[in-house]
C-alpha cells in the first residue's frame, strides 16, 4: 500500500487571492496601529490593545506574505 502525497487544504487556484486579500487586511490593520500611536497620550494608551492589533496584522502579514510565495512558485 503506497502513501498518500500530502496535499494542500486550500486550493491552488486561491492563493492569489488569499495573498491579496490577506496582505491588504494586515497592511490596513498596521496604518491603524500607526495612527493610534500617533494620536492617543501616553496615559490613554492600551497595552491590551496594542498587542492585539499587532499580532493580528502580524498574523495575516505573515500568511499573505506565505501566499504569494506560494502564488509566485518561490515555494513549490
Amino acid at each position: 500500500m503506497a502513501p498518500k502525497p500530502i496535499t494542500s487544504p486550500v486550493p491552488v487556484e486561491w492563493y492569489p487571492s488569499l495573498s491579496v486579500l490577506m496582505l491588504s487586511i494586515g497592511l490596513v490593520l498596521t496604518a491603524s496601529f500607526f495612527i493610534y500611536e500617533a494620536t492617543s497620550s501616553k496615559r490613554s494608551r492600551s497595552l491590551a490593545k496594542e498587542i492585539t492589533i499587532g499580532a493580528v496584522s502580524s498574523f495575516f502579514l505573515g500568511f499573505g506574505s506565505l501566499f504569494l510565495l506560494l502564488a509566485t512558485g518561490v515555494y513549490v
